[in-house]
């Protein structure tokens, strides 16, 4: 059983030889995905008007959306993030070492800094940026406090433990 990897546009998806893509995920299009990034089961990944670019050790897990907008920027999502289950991410960035909780929906234009958190089920609205340091929650987001340097040093715990937990299940289900 293999992930369903498909060219769009003229355009195929590059997938570092160390990623790992679970075998019901869909990646289609100007895709860039690096080393040991995890792209869990029931994600899509849709490259098809604008580009997708996706860092080294970040885990994209069960049920996320990333899509792109046809007018304005692609979708940007740096090193070693973790972003939850069944998260939206579209047309947006989110810098390295970032957190995106579960059920979140990042839109068009927003910013996510570096050591920045989108609390799960918050609605960060177009354009909005999200500071270093800062967690922003609700819908639509605003800020709710700072982050504690025990929160950001579980963040490093958390996309360390899911790069090992995705060479177990690519030992079960390995690309290619």
């Amino acid at each position: 059983m293999a992930p369903l990897i498909l060219p769009f546009g003229g355009k195929t998806p590059r997938i570092h030889p160390t990623a790992w893509i679970a075998p019901t995920a869909i990646v289609i299009g100007d895709v860039e995905i690096g080393p040991e990034t995890g792209i869990w089961y029931g994600c899509v990944v849709r490259g098809d008007v604008n580009e997708i670019r996706i860092g080294a050790r970040t885990n994209i897990q069960d049920g996320t959306v990333i899509h792109v907008a046809a007018e304005g920027q692609g979708t940007y999502i740096g090193d070693e993030i973790t972003v939850g289950h069944m998260v939206l991410l579209h047309a947006c960035t989110v810098e390295s070492n970032a957190f995106v909780g579960m059920k979140s929906c990042v839109m068009d234009g927003a910013h996510v800094e570096r050591h920045a958190m989108v609390a799960a089920g918050a609605l960060l609205t177009p354009g909005k940026r999200v500071p270093s340091g800062e967690l922003w929650g609700g819908s639509p987001a605003r800020r709710i406090r700072d982050l504690t340097e025990a929160q950001l040093a579980d963040w490093r715990k958390s996309w360390e433990s899911y790069v090992a937990h995705a060479k177990d299940h690519a030992a079960l289900f390995p690309v290619g």
